[in-house]
This record gives C-alpha cells, sequence and structure tokens, in this order.
C-alpha cells in the first residue's frame, strides 16, 4: 500500500498533460485533485491543500493571480508553476510571488516527483529550526515563510529563498558559492543556473537593504558567492 504523500491541486488545462499528471502523482502515494480552471482551482482548493501545481495561461485567467488568491488564502500553501511560456520575466515574477519553482514544458515527471520531494523534505527540516529571528527592524519567520522590512511590510518567501537565506545565516561571516547553494537546496538532479540564485538573492536583498541601519548584510563575492554578516 502506497503512503499518502500530499495534498496536491493539480491547475492544467490540457486535457491529455493533466490526466496524465493527476495518474501519475496519484500512483505516487499523493492525494490528487485536478482543474482545468481557475474557478474549479477555487472549488477544489481547501484548507488541507498542501501542494498546487498551476499551468500559467488558462481558459478564465491567468495563473500568477490564482497563486495570489490561494496564498492569500492558506499561508501555508506551496506552489509551483508549470508552463511552456520560457519567459524570463514571468519566471522572475513567479519566484517574486513566492513560487518554490517554474518549471517549462516539455519535462521529465522524474524530474517533477524529486522537485517535489526536496520540498518537502526541506519542510520537515525547517519545523526544526527558531520561529523567529530579529535583525533590528528587520524580521524573518522561517516556518512561516514570511519575512517583513523595516516599514512593518510583511512579504512570503518560496521555499527556496528561504533555505537560501537560512543556509546563509547557518554560516555567517563565510563566502558560500552558489555550486553549494544548488547542490544542498536543489540536490544532484536538477539544474538550475547561477542566474536563478541571483533572481533569488535580489528579493532577499529587498527585503535586508529596506532598514540601511540594520546589522544584516548580504555581499556578493565576485565570481564566487554570497557572504551574510550580522
Amino acid at each position: 500500500m502506497i503512503q499518502s504523500k500530499a495534498n496536491l491541486l493539480i491547475v492544467e488545462d490540457e486535457e491529455n498533460l493533466g490526466a496524465t499528471l493527476k495518474d501519475y502523482f496519484k500512483s505516487k502515494g499523493y492525494q490528487v485533485e485536478w482543474a482545468k480552471t481557475i474557478q474549479e482551482a477555487r472549488s477544489l482548493h481547501s484548507s488541507h491543500t498542501e501542494l498546487a501545481l498551476l499551468d500559467i495561461n488558462l481558459p478564465d485567467g491567468n495563473g500568477l493571480e490564482l497563486a495570489r488568491e490561494l496564498r492569500s488564502l492558506n499561508r501555508e500553501l506551496t506552489f509551483v508553476f508549470l508552463s511552456a511560456m520560457n519567459d524570463p520575466a514571468l519566471r522572475v515574477e513567479g519566484l517574486e510571488i513566492g513560487a518554490e519553482d517554474y518549471i517549462t514544458k516539455p519535462f521529465e515527471l522524474k524530474e517533477l516527483t524529486l522537485r517535489f520531494e526536496r520540498i518537502f523534505q526541506y519542510k520537515r527540516r525547517s519545523k526544526a529550526e527558531p520561529e523567529e529571528f530579529r535583525f533590528g527592524r528587520l524580521i524573518f519567520w522561517p516556518r512561516r515563510y514570511d519575512v517583513q522590512d523595516a516599514q512593518g511590510l510583511l512579504t512570503s518567501l518560496g521555499q527556496k529563498e528561504t533555505a537560501i537565506l537560512q543556509q546563509l545565516l547557518a554560516r555567517k561571516g563565510e563566502v558560500v558559492s552558489r555550486e553549494e547553494l544548488i547542490e544542498d537546496i536543489w540536490g544532484e538532479e536538477a539544474f538550475p543556473t547561477n542566474r536563478t540564485i541571483d533572481n533569488y538573492i535580489v528579493k532577499l536583498r529587498k527585503w535586508s537593504e529596506s532598514d540601511p541601519a540594520s546589522p544584516l548584510k548580504i555581499t556578493s563575492v565576485r565570481g564566487v558567492g554570497y557572504r551574510l554578516d550580522f
């Protein structure tokens, strides 16, 4: 008997792909709901939904806006975008919303499975983290995937951004290379680029630099990676 892993909501309007994803993840032990439209996704989403796999272009709207809506209803929700559009601007927007990943079609089911497993491995580890870190007026809540800036603005982080910040905190004062971050957070089976890491750092810097008086600084080390000091 396959042990249930997570409650997964798939939002995909392409019939063949949607049916394939639903059957595949059910066979892997996930509890799966499949929606073909935003309206269906709203009705199928519940407080028990843990992970959402969202297409961008949907018949009745945009998957990016749906992600914002679902996250506002359930701050614990993890979501991953799946799209045929390999547009860097869309990718960055998806990551800024708080997505764990942005995967372009075509893709391998095994790769998607490994990425999901990595997400939930991280979630289990993060339960052992302190509930709150404070740096002057800056606050970081790793279990909630939230940060608060110097003006009191609350921003949701994705799992990858949270993991990067935790990694830098754990090794404060040391230079952490991009390659180390990729291996530790994405794993050997995933292939993000150094630019992907840089995009996440940009969002973290917007938060950290909102308070010039804060002791928290994320410094770029040219050609290597990043160092966090506080």
